[in-house]
């Protein structure tokens, strides 16, 4: 048989492998003698235990039995606690960043902007999924960057499961970039930004109410698309980072009071915190965003997050694209638990910088109470970690997703297994002699 024909024999065999296997069943177990963090933003739980059945939480916290009959596993000197919720990522969209053919993020050469769709194009595949999800991380929302457009497209809900269908909920939320990327996207200005937001709106509700006149700008698959944002269907993620542009943001309520808003960014947030507050708008930040290295970030600082968490804005930490991982976000919110140590700096008690990483984006990603909690009727993400996992040092050593235990290979951890105690052979030709 000629190699090409062996090879593709081979490809449909794997291909007709992968369409008939099927999901793998979830496991009733308990975790015992663990601590165990809740996700709520309550402090740690000394010897608790942690019981799964039928791919949700039964029970969760002190004093909780494990059920006859249901395995057990030991968590004595473990943490227990739900799966990472990583909000705002580019997870599953590319292979290689660097080259452009593996890249779906952004489409910038295309005629259409707010109809954009990510879901149809997540590669559950993808090594950047496999390596988060050893890193804790279950669920995440994966958001379109801004290709020619200040509307990036409709993000969606994820999970990480090695089951090849990673989409829980497709076009979850609309983004759009307002600020000095939106200024530069729409004619070098925010004003034209501006006045470019408010006309797709109007042609959203118009379109709604009276069908299409002749006197448009959007195509009509993008005006559809911002139907559900006017009616307060879909969520308006909207990237902001100065104060000033955050109390625009804030000011469009008045005009669209349906309108379901989420800033994204908000470096400069802190200076507007009370405001936030009274909208009942959350916020996505980066943790420690704190280099002005634009004139709109000016007047970023550390104690950004904790200042808006103490004046009452549901802040979740987030925005995990390029090199910084989603796997990276316990390191960030650790961060913020040390920041609250220092004198005149502003930080996160433990209890809240995990619930900026687990309970508070899945809450504002619409899933509050299913995921990023241990609480009865959630579902069974599960990771145990060999330590405190706002520790830098932790890392997980079992991870469960709808009950359902995971695989934590990737090709980063086959790459440490092969050089790191190399066997004749391994190692690749320039290392030979």
């Amino acid at each position: 048989m000629k190699r090409a024909s062996f090879l593709a024999t081979a490809l449909l065999g794997a291909c007709a492998a992968l369409a008939i296997a099927g999901p793998a069943s979830a496991q009733d177990f308990a975790i015992t003698n663990a601590t165990v963090a809740l996700g709520d933003g309550s402090d740690p739980i000394p010897g608790g235990t942690v019981v799964v059945r039928g791919g949700k939480v039964a029970a969760a916290g002190a004093n909780v039995p494990a059920p006859a009959g249901v395995p057990v596993i030991d968590g004595t000197g473990k943490w227990v606690s739900p799966g990472l919720f990583a909000t705002l990522t580019d997870l599953g969209l590319y292979d290689v960043d660097a080259v452009g053919q593996s890249r779906d993020i952004s489409a910038s050469r295309s005629p259409f902007s707010a109809a954009l769709d990510v879901a149809p194009a997540i590669n559950p595949l993808s090594q950047h999924i496999k390596v988060s999800r050893a890193g804790g991380v279950t669920r995440a929302t994966v958001a379109p960057r801004s290709g020619n457009s200040i509307f990036s497209g409709q993000g969606a809900v994820i999970d990480l499961d090695a089951d090849h269908a990673p989409v829980v909920k497709a076009r979850a939320f609309q983004y759009v970039e307002l600020g000095e990327a939106g200024g530069a996207l729409a004619g070098g200005s925010r004003t034209a930004a501006y006045v470019q937001l408010k006309n797709a709106l109007a042609e959203a509700a118009d379109l709604a109410a009276r069908g299409r006149n002749d006197d448009v700008l959007l195509n009509r698959p993008d005006a559809a698309a911002l139907i559900p944002v006017v009616n307060g269907q879909q969520p308006l993620y909207v990237h902001v980072e100065r104060s000033a542009d955050i109390l625009s943001v804030l000011a469009l309520k008045q005009e669209y009071p349906r309108l379901d808003l989420i800033i994204a960014g908000a470096s400069e947030g802190w200076m507007v915190a009370p405001q936030i507050a009274a909208a009942r708008v959350p916020v996505i930040a980066v943790a420690l965003n704190d280099l002005p290295a634009q004139f709109e970030l000016l007047g970023t600082t550390q104690s950004n997050v904790g200042r808006m968490a103490k004046a009452g804005v549901k802040v979740a930490i987030g925005h995990f694209y390029g090199m910084n991982q989603p796997r990276y976000a316990p390191q960030q919110a650790g961060n913020l638990v040390a920041l609250g140590k220092l004198p005149g700096a502003s930080g996160l008690t433990w209890g809240q910088a995990f619930a900026a990483i687990t309970s508070i984006p899945a809450e504002i990603s619409g899933m509050g109470g299913r995921y990023g909690v241990l609480k009865q009727g959630a579902a069974g993400d599960v990771v145990i970690w060999d330590g405190d996992p706002l520790e830098i040092s932790s890392a997980p050593l079992r991870v469960f997703i709808d009950g359902v235990e995971q695989p934590l290979d990737n090709h980063q951890t086959r790459l440490r297994d092969r050089y790191g105690t190399p066997a004749e052979g391994d190692l690749p030709k320039a290392y030979d002699w």
